[in-house]
């Protein structure tokens, strides 16, 4: 073995001792690892406020191939009974897309429901054109540019959400569409320029109660849904 090869020998560990000594370490300021589960019930693309709800991306365990399917008296258990129009719609919304998960979905819709009435309160127009639709967004953006006029501001602090209860499940072609009625606490109030309080109280704790539809195309690799109805039973 001559001279030069001992040589570049040596370098070579070198080298390797070197990028192992840098690589190895963590310095403490490396991003997380990516989390899709959080991803998915806080907004779809990281650039976008967008809400994932239940829909062809969301984990779920597979089944154990030797797991009993769920008979139907069952299926539904601790959302509706067998027969009901509900249940019926779960089912043929399970038809078209057999990842759907009411339970996930829920889980999602709950968020949606905070995200969008302090978005609206905010007037934050570019989280609601993520999470409405066309129409319900310009009625949503009607109100804002009404507040806008009239210098007006609305404050809104969830207190809780009681309850989020499925209500209606239905299959149009190919479009999924669900309502839940959700039962919260909020203070709200709305100041004008001057400070003073217009409409709702910013220290009472008002009971509400709002009935919202969402909407999802089954058939679409898209995996959010969009809030399509509003309604309140205040």
């Amino acid at each position: 073995m001559d001279i030069y090869t001992i040589i570049f020998l040596a370098l070579a560990v070198f080298i390797f001792l070197r990028l192992r000594s840098v690589l190895g370490q963590r310095t403490g300021n490396e991003r997380p690892p990516f989390d899709r589960t959080a991803r998915n019930a806080l907004g779809g693309a990281p650039d976008k406020n967008v809400v994932t709800m239940p829909g062809k991306v969301i984990d779920q365990a597979p089944q154990a191939p030797t797991a009993e399917p769920t008979p139907p008296s069952d299926r539904w258990k601790g959302l509706t009974e067998p027969g009901t129009p509900l249940a019926q719609g779960l089912d043929a919304i399970v038809d078209k897309d057999s990842t759907f998960d009411p339970r996930h979905f829920i889980s999602g819709a709950r968020g949606a429901y905070e995200m969008i009435v302090l978005a609206f309160a905010n007037g934050d127009r570019r989280a609601l054109r993520d999470l409405l639709s066309s129409e319900v967004y310009e009625s949503f953006d009607a109100a804002i540019k009404d507040r806008e006029k009239n210098e007006q501001k609305t404050e809104t602090r969830f207190v809780s959400i009681d309850k989020a209860e499925l209500v209606g499940a239905e299959l149009r072609d190919r479009t999924a569409q669900l309502t839940i009625r959700f039962v919260s606490q909020m203070i709200s109030a709305t100041r004008d320029k001057a400070g003073t309080i217009v409409d709702g109280s910013a220290d009472t704790v008002a009971d509400i109660t709002d009935i919202w539809t969402f909407a999802r195309d089954t058939t679409s690799r898209d995996p959010n849904w969009k809030l399509v109805g509003t309604g309140s039973a205040n």
